[in-house]
């Protein structure tokens, strides 16, 4: 009742605002809107359902759009405001919702096309300029149903000098199955994949793989929305060592036929050797050890790793879960003994959002990151697999995770492997529920 009453009160003020103003045109007024906020996803061969590109397109979802800005569904944003600054909040304004719902109210009018901006020209098929594109050299073949395990594909490419990287974008070559998926550097002498045959897949976890991922770094990351990922903050840049190879770490699902994907990832190098470098931690912190309780509503699990360098400063977090996740809280507790809460927000597993620090925050070596998340695996929450499982970490959507991409910049002779260790909560063996903040190790 409390949702519909501020929903109602929002429209109401729409309304006012729309008196106050005289009715608002597509052209003039809402064009602009959609142009900063909307079109980067909503247009032709991007991930939206939808193009509102021009009036045509955008005409007949003016009531969805109305009802989906009042309540906070689009755009997609669910940090709360209270806690951190991000230079990429795609919060709309006050003034742009009750343009948006005004328009909608008074028969969505298109307006005199000269007062329309010029429009957004965008990259064929890519939000970057790549210097380098790297593809599948064949495609996967996603059967109709089933599980489909997470793929490895690694994909000869041998760089021929250590390269530096300040952009990356992954493309889904088949938006319909590709749920996820990351651009891993696989540098020489990796014992992961040491031994995979180029362009062959291999199922996560499998002995074929061998060894465990050291030496390894996230290059790009697809995931619904994410869009393109810049590093250049700073003057940094990702670092990929000479005679490195590129392994696709894709999740698939299967959609009721059978389908394709050859997908593909673009880079933009950096123009001179960079001041510092940009790691992005492979899901840290993670809780390895997490138990979901059956039925539990509101079931917390705690993570924690300490900073073992010194002068990290992180600017990216991308917390990570599953269908049965509901919030992330990220903290940080200073060597000074000091806490602040860096991040939290709402989770939504169909817009898995990266939120990019407004300015760095410095992380002293030993200040400890302390993630914290719920879960609901009750019967209310109509997204869970089973209620009734208990549920522990697993790759599969009815499994979970609490884990998190942090990016972070550093200097340029960071031995990455000590960055983050694991410590507190996430050291436990597995236990009949969580970790949780009860157990006091976080303090």
């Amino acid at each position: 009742m409390l949702r519909i009453s501020v929903v109602g009160l929002a429209f109401a003020m729409a309304a006012v605002a729309a008196t106050d103003n005289g009715s608002p045109t597509f052209n003039k007024d809402v064009l602009p809107i959609l142009q900063k906020n909307c079109q980067g996803c909503h247009r032709p061969g991007e991930v939206a359902p939808m193009s509102l590109i021009t009036y045509k397109d955008a005409r007949p979802w003016a009531k969805a759009m109305k009802v989906a800005v009042v309540t906070e569904k689009m755009p997609p944003w669910f940090a709360d405001p209270n806690f951190g600054h991000f230079a990429n909040d795609r919060r709309l304004s006050a003034a742009d919702v009750n343009t948006l719902v005004a328009w909608a109210n008074n028969g969505s009018p298109e307006g005199d096309t000269k007062d329309a901006p010029p429009p957004l020209t965008f990259p064929e098929g890519w939000q970057i300029k790549p210097d380098m594109i790297i593809e599948m050299p064949k495609p996967f073949h996603v059967k109709a149903t089933g599980t489909v395990n997470y793929q490895n594909i690694r994909v000869k490419v041998n760089f021929p000098e250590d390269t530096w990287v300040v952009a990356a974008e992954m493309r889904a070559g088949n938006p319909k199955v590709v749920h996820h998926m990351r651009a891993i550097v696989l540098p020489p002498g990796s014992t992961w994949m040491a031994h995979a045959v180029y362009g062959e897949s291999y199922e996560e976890g499998s002995e074929a793989m061998g060894g465990a991922k050291e030496g390894t770094d996230l290059l790009g990351k697809f995931n619904p929305g994410l869009g393109a990922q810049r590093f250049d903050v700073d003057g940094s840049a990702k670092f990929v060592p000479k005679g490195s190879d590129i392994v696709f770490n894709i999740h698939y699902t299967a959609v009721g036929t059978e389908q394709d994907d050859l997908s593909k990832v673009g880079l933009v190098f950096a123009k001179e050797p960079p001041k510092r470098r940009y790691w992005m931690s492979p899901g840290t912190p993670a809780a390895f050890n997490l138990v979901i309780p059956p039925g539990d509503e509101n079931a917390e699990v705690v993570s924690e790793s300490t900073v073992g360098v010194d002068h990290a400063e992180l600017v990216y977090i991308q917390p990570h879960m599953h269908l049965r996740g509901k919030d992330y809280e990220l903290r940080a507790i200073y060597p000074t003994g000091e806490s602040q809460v860096i991040f939290k927000g709402k989770w939504n597993f169909d817009w898995q959002v990266g939120y990019q620090l407004e300015k760095p925050l410095l992380l002293p070596k030993g200040t400890r990151l302390v993630a914290v998340a719920h879960y609901d695996n009750s019967l209310n929450n109509k997204y869970n697999p089973d209620a009734t499982k208990e549920v522990h970490w697993g790759d599969q959507n009815w499994d979970e995770m609490q884990s998190g991409f942090l990016g972070l910049v550093v200097d340029v002779n960071t031995n990455t492997a000590q960055i983050f260790i694991p410590s507190g909560p996430s050291l436990l063996p597995r236990g009949k529920s969580g970790p949780t903040l009860a157990l006091g190790l976080t303090k």
